[in-house]
């Protein structure tokens, strides 16, 4: 974490011949102002910002390509922006370069309710999917909190509290349009359910975090809105218990849609925050979808599990007010937490293990923080073993900022050596391209900058990203 002011450079260096070009073609969609810039070079994470030397606001696939065209002439850096909510320095311009924003590639193209699919643009968020899904029966399930982009969402493979019942971003999309790094238009998949022919070139694209292609389009799974859908809140006498809980709940095979850990200080910040009134001890969010009688039967068998492992305050919500308000509070620990330090900023890790390790994971990870004096919140999607700890920095405390970045290392090591990922959800981005080969190992990452090599060999697209240097 550094000043902005000396890391923002004032003036453009893009070449000259590609700044008159870009100009020419998009007039006042071609952006060189600081403010803009500064606005681009910067995401929601503890990164200190690096703005590109100029945004273009794309407004379809078509002008993504010709953006991708002339920098590719010149050798100039694209990077991908959706909404800015990425949490690893997926947007910083290390190199410079052109900034290519989708926010105005916002059109639902189609929605296929008889085939459970639909078509957007890049830029279409997660809730303006679900808006226009309103009176067709189906829902966009997959939640990371943020209103993401869609087209972001799939960059990083997002996941979120739906995760643990109706998968992630990989699962998601079906087909995409992806633009090359010399301007070539792809189209990756069908809308077929299943197939056997050839590479899986859409599973290479989700999760490339902008680095292989930028995709302006995508296909995506929906999914029947539940008949019935209850939500719960519980207390318990200890992260163990809780966690246990959870063990139990996913290895008896109970079809939970969503569970979030929150530990007693998420709870007491969540309290202050959004004005709730639970009990500040660890604490389970849960969510069930079905039919009425399924949901019914569910909610006595976790209801049971709790009470085993001293479940209290066991409270459900089947109110879609009530329900809202419940999940509505948990999308917003991550600012709450913010506000137990008020000037801090938050190094978010996001590691996740096997089912089976998790109790283990978190208990070390604690005894760990205990020893640092750091403050962090946990919370988590507990159901697939994926959790948070939110490591409150302020940003002119040295002392305390090498011991979090320590800590998050520490805790990255340990998910992987349990054969677990040092990131569940969020991505590598800048932050965590040092673990790549501690989790993968060096022939997998020649395997990969191979296909970086393939596809992008000037390294322009998003560079410095996902692969170690």
């Amino acid at each position: 974490m550094h000043d902005k002011a000396a890391i923002v450079p004032e003036i453009s260096r893009l070449p000259a011949r590609l700044s008159a070009a870009l100009a020419e073609r998009f007039g006042a969609r071609f952006a060189t102002g600081l403010a803009v810039r500064e606005q681009h070079g910067k995401d929601e994470s503890s990164l200190p910002p690096l703005p590109p030397d100029a945004v273009v606001f794309a407004e379809s696939t078509a002008e993504v390509a010709a953006v991708a065209a002339l920098c590719h002439a010149e050798r100039v850096p694209l990077i991908p922006y959706g909404t800015g909510t990425s949490l690893e320095g997926h947007l910083h311009a290390v190199r410079g370069g052109v900034c290519v924003d989708l926010s105005r590639m916002g059109r639902v193209l189609a929605i296929r309710p008889e085939d459970l699919d639909a078509t957007v643009e890049a830029g279409v968020t997660r809730k303006a999917l679900n808006a226009a899904l309103h009176g067709t029966g189906l829902f966009f399930p997959i939640d990371p909190g943020a209103d993401a982009s869609i087209g972001g969402m799939a960059a990083t493979r997002a996941s979120g509290t739906n995760a643990v019942r109706y998968g992630t971003m990989r699962e998601a999309t079906l087909a995409a349009t992806v633009v090359l790094a010399d301007g070539r238009v792809i189209k990756t998949g069908t809308r077929a359910k299943k197939s056997a022919a050839g590479y899986d070139l859409t599973r290479l694209f989700v999760g490339s975090e902008g680095t292989l292609g930028i995709i302006t389009e995508l296909t995506v799974r929906l999914h029947p809105l539940p008949e019935a859908i209850a939500s719960a809140v519980c207390a318990f006498p200890s992260i163990d218990a809780a966690v246990q809980t959870v063990i139990q709940t996913i290895q008896l095979g109970i079809p939970v849609a969503r569970i979030e850990l929150l530990d007693a200080l998420t709870v007491q910040a969540i309290n202050r925050h959004s004005k709730t009134r639970l009990r500040e001890a660890p604490t389970l969010f849960f969510e069930l979808h079905g039919s009425p009688a399924g949901v019914a039967e569910q909610t006595e068998a976790l209801h049971a599990i709790a009470v085993e492992h001293g479940g209290m305050d066991f409270e459900w919500a089947d109110q879609p007010e009530d329900r809202s308000r419940l999940w509505q509070a948990r999308h917003d620990a991550y600012y709450a937490c913010l506000g137990l330090q008020p000037g801090a900023r938050s190094i978010t890790t996001d590691v996740c293990v096997p089912i089976s390790r998790l109790a283990e994971c978190i208990a070390a990870t604690r005894a760990d923080l205990e020893r640092t004096g750091l403050v962090a919140p946990l919370l988590g999607h507990v159901g697939d073993g994926n959790f948070h700890m939110l490591l409150l920095v302020k940003p002119d405390d040295d002392i305390m900022l090498a011991k979090a970045r320590g800590f998050a290392q520490r805790l990255a090591e340990r998910a992987i050596a349990m054969d677990g990922t040092c990131t569940g959800e969020h991505g590598v981005g800048l932050g965590k391209r040092k673990y790549m080969a501690l989790e993968h190992g060096d022939d997998a990452l020649e395997v990969m900058r191979a296909i970086k090599m393939a596809l992008d060999p000037d390294n322009i697209m998003n560079p410095g990203k996902i692969l170690p240097d």
